[in-house]
Parts: C-alpha cells; sequence; structure tokens
C-alpha cells in the first residue's frame, strides 16, 4: 500500500468570516505562528480596519486582493545543472506557486520590521503594494530582473 501524504487543497479550506473570502482566510493561515489562529486574525481584520480608514473609495477586501495579485511574479530563475555547470533559467511560474511567493514576500517584509503593532505594517505593505510600491513589490522586481538578465539561459528550461 503506497503512502498517501494529507494535503488540505484550497476548496476545503473555509472563507474567513468577515470578508467570506478564502484567500484571505489563506493569507491568516500563514501569517498564524505556533497554532495562535486568533492573534493572526485579529492581526489582518485590524490591518484591514487601517485599510478602510485610509483608503475610502474602495473595499479594503479589494485592496487585498489587488496588492496580492501585483505582488505575484510571471517569471523567476530556477537553478539548473548543464554539463558540469549551474545556471540560472527563467521559467514561467504557476499560480499557486505565485500566491504562495506573493504571500510569503509580503509577510516576510512585514515580520522584518519592529517598533508598532503588525497590524500597521500589515496595512500599510498592503496600501504600498496597491501602489505597485513596497518592499514586496522590490522583491518581485528583483525576481524579474533576475530573470531578465539570465533570459539567454533560457533554453535550457525544461
Amino acid at each position: 500500500m503506497a503512502y498517501k501524504r494529507f494535503t488540505r487543497s484550497v476548496e476545503q479550506l473555509k472563507p474567513d468570516a468577515r470578508y467570506n473570502s478564502i484567500l484571505i482566510s489563506k493569507f491568516i493561515n500563514c501569517l498564524m505562528l505556533d497554532g495562535k489562529k486568533s492573534v493572526a486574525t485579529r492581526v489582518v481584520y485590524d490591518a484591514m480596519d487601517i485599510i478602510e480608514k485610509k483608503i475610502k473609495d474602495t473595499p479594503p477586501g479589494e485592496v487585498f486582493e489587488t496588492a496580492l495579485n501585483n505582488v505575484k511574479p510571471n517569471i523567476e530563475v530556477r537553478s539548473k545543472r548543464v554539463g558540469g555547470s549551474n545556471y540560472q533559467v527563467p521559467m514561467q511560474v504557476s499560480r499557486k506557486r505565485q500566491q504562495s511567493l506573493a504571500i510569503r514576500w509580503i509577510l516576510q517584509s512585514i515580520r522584518g520590521k519592529s517598533g508598532k503593532p503588525m497590524s500597521n505594517f500589515l496595512a500599510q505593505e498592503m496600501m504600498d503594494a496597491f501602489k505597485n510600491e513596497g518592499a514586496a513589490m522590490t522583491m518581485r522586481e528583483n525576481v524579474h530582473r533576475m530573470a531578465d538578465a539570465n533570459k539567454a539561459f533560457a533554453h535550457f528550461a525544461w
């Protein structure tokens, strides 16, 4: 009998209570540390309240989704070994990986800061990403720049 690893698909993930969004629920789960989901939920909802106060013409759920879509990378470099040399080969990114990279980069940029409550940093990063600015957008631009610089090795793509 083959060993089957338990994985939870996105369809089984329940949408969050306030915005009824599976994407926000996934973000909360990624933000959560040590199983403290209520803390992560409070941070996200407080950030959404801050976004709602500062950007009045757009609903916070839409700001969140647009910010995440702006951070998603279209192309990335992967290491490939060819004849004893390693090449950084530019490759298309799947939609699932785009989403996970965007979430990871946003969380990485807000976890690196200290001094204020995390919800303030999250709200600021979301508003910056909404305007195509901020640390997460810088990471995306660096990945795209790296892929553009290594275009010569695109024929090694598998």
